[in-house]
């Protein structure tokens, strides 16, 4: 039986077609392989046990029917900007755990900076209070990228990146 953490491991999430649509938590596509909605095409090293069963935890899984995905853009929010920042402060580009990154407005909330994808980046704790309620040019810092919206792009970009560290993701990839 593996801890509670292996519930929390990436999963690549493939549509009926084969093509890579999403990266979900382990928990989320054991239920969607238990409701009969997606299937296993490969098993992690990790095992979920109960009293009556023990399940492999699934590493890739496919949806049965076919999902139209509208054009969509994905919510503004905490977890998506690191995601799409990489959990990197864009200024001095240490990579570093969730709990010691911040979020950063370019243009400082008190000048009249806007909460949007083009204003906010992944900042660690030491950057963000160096910056202070300035610019980063009246900081003297310079940001490593500008910001921009989460696109599938990034999505996709995003996957690959995990794809990297888990071989069995690789040939669902297209590099």
């Amino acid at each position: 039986m593996t801890r509670s953490n292996g519930l929390h491991q990436p999963v690549l999430v493939l549509n009926a077609s084969y093509e890579p649509i999403n990266v979900c938590a382990a928990r989320r596509a054991l239920v969607l392989v238990l409701k009969g909605v997606a299937s296993t095409l490969e098993q992690s090293q990790r095992f979920v046990a109960s009293e009556r069963a023990r399940l492999p935890l699934p590493s890739v899984i496919r949806l049965l029917e076919y999902r139209r995905i509208p054009h969509q853009s994905r919510a503004l929010t905490r977890k998506n900007i690191l995601l799409r920042d990489r959990y990197t402060c864009q200024y001095c580009l240490k990579s570093v755990p969730a709990g010691e990154l911040t979020m950063d407005h370019v243009l400082p909330r008190s000048r009249g900076g806007a909460s949007s994808w083009e204003n906010l980046v992944a900042c660690c704790i030491p950057c963000n209070n160096h910056k202070g309620s300035r610019t980063p040019d009246e900081a003297g810092m310079r940001l490593a990228r500008l910001p921009r919206p989460f696109t599938l792009h990034t999505s996709r970009h995003l996957m690959r990146l995990l794809g990297h560290s888990d071989d069995q993701w690789r040939k669902y990839l297209f590099y």
